[in-house]
């Protein structure tokens, strides 16, 4: 089958089969290793992307749903050499430590973020809670979202 849709901004046709799992799409054939597969059953986070904008998993979703979709990895947040805002904040404050969750924990903020501006620590933590991540306590990476956040609000570098 052919499934055509919008990948990181540029139009994509990829043959593949209607109930292959979006994550083996993205990571095996189109080389987004970005895309993490931790549980492969919908508990770690680590294979969110950004599917229209809302935060989805995609190793529980098959490439027929993603036909006619914007979808958007860890690769396309970046504009060029520019790390988004949140990528930044979690650089600026350490929130990266072996780097498996960052990819869906950053693309889960990044859904949060556009869809309450100015979420409180609580509102964070609740926005981040699909995410696992095995190395942190989570003070980091939600003082990087906080700090994110506040950037994308116009209030301040960090």
């Amino acid at each position: 089958m052919e499934i055509r849709f919008v990948l990181n901004g540029r139009d994509t046709l990829v043959e593949t089969s209607p109930d292959r799992k979006v994550t083996d799409l993205l990571r095996e054939d189109l080389g987004l290793t970005g895309v993490k597969e931790g549980c492969g059953a919908g508990e770690c986070g680590a294979c969110t992307i950004l599917v229209d904008g809302e935060s989805r998993l995609s190793c529980l979703m098959l490439a027929a749903q993603i036909e006619g979709r914007h979808v958007t990895t860890i690769e396309g947040l970046a504009q060029g050499e520019d790390l988004h805002p949140v990528q930044e904040a979690f650089v600026e404050h350490g929130a990266v430590q072996c780097g498996f969750c960052t990819p869906g924990m950053v693309l889960s903020a990044v859904h949060l973020i556009e869809n309450l501006s100015g979420p409180t620590r609580e509102e964070i933590r609740e926005g981040l809670s699909g995410n696992l991540c095995r190395c942190t306590g989570y003070t980091m990476i939600v003082d990087a979202v906080e700090a994110a956040a506040a950037k994308m609000r116009g209030e301040g570098s960090s």
